[in-house]
């Protein structure tokens, strides 16, 4: 669905959250101090303006308070973000995003008021360590915005035991529907809950989760 998104701040991490909304049509409010920054977005988003965003009027004259959502980009000059969230907290935004620079910025946007708060270094490092540990899946198919059919290779401290006593469909909304003896072999539906796990089996499942997300599955032991 459309929205009206509200990006305050437009250095790297600002622009490139405008500029990917924009591009997957959401109405975009972009909002800087500079110019240079206002004018590089202007063919893409449909309001850009330069200004101050620890302004309340100047933030609620541009229509901030119609938006559905607000990124607030700034991040390293904290009382600017505090400023900013109050005002988006006053102005009645539905759901307020904020970027910090550190744990403690994080704990005090939470505290005033932000609905999610980013810290882009460390998420990104997450997202990299989790992109690495994806190496024993080879394909996934989306069937819905939640539910998916995955082929992996079993982690190796699955290797020699039962499906029954790993206990998937508990700890990962997991269901093992088939599988394969090695990568070119054809796929077969043999399989139960006394199937032993060998190496080089390739499993398919269905998730109704973000099971590969949550890559605690690869790591995970099994007494």
């Amino acid at each position: 669905m459309k929205k009206i998104v509200g990006v305050l701040g437009l250095g790297i991490f600002g622009s490139a959250i405008a500029q990917t909304l924009a591009e997957h049509e959401h109405e975009v409010i972009a909002v800087d101090k500079n110019i240079a920054l206002v004018n590089q977005l202007d063919p893409y988003i449909a309001k850009g303006v330069v200004g101050d965003i620890t302004d309340f009027e100047f933030l609620k004259t541009i229509g901030i308070g119609d938006c559905d959502m607000v990124v607030i980009s700034t991040g390293t000059v904290l009382e600017a973000s505090v400023l900013a969230v109050m005002h988006c907290k006053n102005l009645g935004i539905p759901h307020i995003i904020a970027k910090a620079k550190s744990q403690i910025y994080r704990d005090v946007l939470q505290e005033i008021g932000a609905h999610t708060v980013i810290l882009p270094e460390h998420e990104t490092g997450i997202r990299v360590a989790k992109n690495i540990m994806r190496n024993r899946i080879e394909d996934i198919v989306m069937l819905d915005e939640r539910t998916s059919i995955v082929e992996f290779y079993a982690p190796e401290n699955w290797v020699g035991k039962p499906l029954r006593d790993l206990d998937l469909r508990n700890r990962y909304e997991l269901n093992i529907i088939g599988m394969r003896e090695h990568k070119d072999a054809p796929f077969s539906v043999a399989i139960s809950a006394e199937t032993i796990v060998r190496e080089g089996v390739l499993f398919f499942g269905v998730t109704e989760s973000t099971l590969f997300e949550k890559q605690d599955y690869f790591q995970q032991p099994y007494d």
